[in-house]
């Protein structure tokens, strides 16, 4: 039996005591929250098998020591279950798993020897301490197994008493009867503990589990409502951008060759990829955006240089639309040159667009909704043959 509850043993104690997977051979919330629940259960079940072993148990064999067949060898097996049972009682409490075959071969050998050397007079007495101990030290041994491994030491447990029992003679109706009430007496409670332990476990983990799942889906469902009005926002703000354009070349009223008629056809285009860059999933959203409205412009023919001077901090989507905006209009406008500098830190971002001076008001991007992490500033300026277009985030 030793050998098979070797290979049967696992090598982290599990959560559960019945039928339970190693801890660690499945993750998530519901196993948590069993280790959690499953080691009060392991620290009451060591805690009582020690103190019953010391309070009850010692008391009892120094008070009946002259009265013993072989008390030497009543007290050696008492301290050999007390150093055994506290380096099991170690070992689960660690969550390690104890050697098990060993220990319950120790464990057995001192329940035949106790029986034999307590002798018949105290055989149902506090002093035979086997009763009352050696059944808790099972539990603590085999904690996290299976039931029936308990269930089956428990048996020889009794069958040790009841070879005791026919060894000393002790076969009358009475002995009988107080041999079985003992037997249920010791057992009972401890099955329970053990069972008890592994089921309420096992409860716990499966309803943390079934928490777990339902905030997975209602978390999935937040964000499939997010997602439908980020797609439904950015469907506004594409017919905004192009929709009036298309609205007058269908009409006649706006000449595809006049150049403002064309730059406002760019601006669109612009704004349309910055809106399609903004739902790609990328580290830097940001410079993505920005990325995207350079390569329109150098696909239009200006040639521009795009610098980037540490890592943005994540940004909302609105605030990334307030920096972008600007820059992407003055870019559609843009002749000639253009240079478009980003400069980040942690608590603030700076987008620069140097361009030829254009005549006119400048253009501007939609304004964007205002945001709780920061503002944006926008800043154009002209000087001679040049222009200036600046947006800057700061962290409030």
């Amino acid at each position: 039996m030793s050998a098979d509850l070797e290979a049967a043993a696992p090598a982290v104690v599990p959560p559960v005591g019945v039928a339970a997977p190693a801890v660690g051979a499945e993750g998530g919330a519901g196993v948590d929250v069993a280790r959690a629940s499953d080691r009060g259960a392991r620290i009451a079940a060591v805690a009582i098998a020690l103190v019953w072993h010391a309070v009850i148990g010692l008391p009892a064999v120094l008070g009946a020591r002259s009265e013993l067949a072989a008390p030497v060898v009543v007290g050696t097996g008492w301290l050999t279950v007390a150093v055994t049972g506290g380096y099991a009682g170690a070992r689960l409490l660690r969550g390690h798993a104890a050697p098990v075959g060993p220990l319950l071969a120790v464990l057995l050998a001192v329940d035949v020897a106790v029986f034999a050397a307590a002798g018949q007079a105290h055989l149902f007495t506090a002093a035979n301490w086997g009763w009352g101990t050696l059944g808790w030290f099972f539990v603590v041994v085999l904690w996290g197994r299976r039931v029936h491994w308990l269930l089956a030491l428990l048996a020889g447990h009794a069958l040790i008493a009841l070879g005791a029992l026919l060894g000393y003679g002790a076969t009358a109706p009475a002995d009988l009867a107080r041999y079985a009430m003992y037997v249920y007496g010791t057992a009972s409670l401890q099955v329970a503990v053990f069972t008890g332990a592994a089921v309420i476990a096992t409860l716990a983990r499966g309803r943390a589990g079934t928490a777990a799942a339902a905030l997975a889906v209602a978390a999935e469902r937040d964000a499939a409502e997010r997602a439908r009005r980020d797609r439904r926002e950015r469907l506004a703000l594409v017919g905004g951008a192009a929709g009036e354009v298309l609205a007058e070349l269908a009409d006649g009223r706006a000449d595809p060759a006049d150049p403002r008629v064309q730059r406002r056809c760019v601006l669109a285009a612009a704004r349309l990829r910055r809106l399609i860059a903004e739902s790609d999933d990328v580290p830097d959203p940001l410079l993505h955006e920005l990325r995207a409205a350079a390569d329109l412009a150098e696909r239009n023919g200006l040639p521009i240089e795009l610098v980037a001077i540490g890592t943005p901090p994540p940004l909302p989507v609105q605030v990334r639309r307030r920096l972008v905006d600007p820059p992407t209009a003055a870019l559609a406008e843009a002749t000639g040159w253009a240079r478009l500098t980003v400069v980040a830190g942690p608590d603030e971002v700076a987008v620069s667009l140097v361009t030829a001076a254009v005549d006119g008001p400048p253009a501007t991007g939609p304004p964007g909704p205002a945001d709780d992490d920061g503002r944006v500033e926008h800043v154009h300026e002209r000087d001679g043959e040049i222009g200036w277009t600046q947006t800057r985030w700061r962290r409030t």
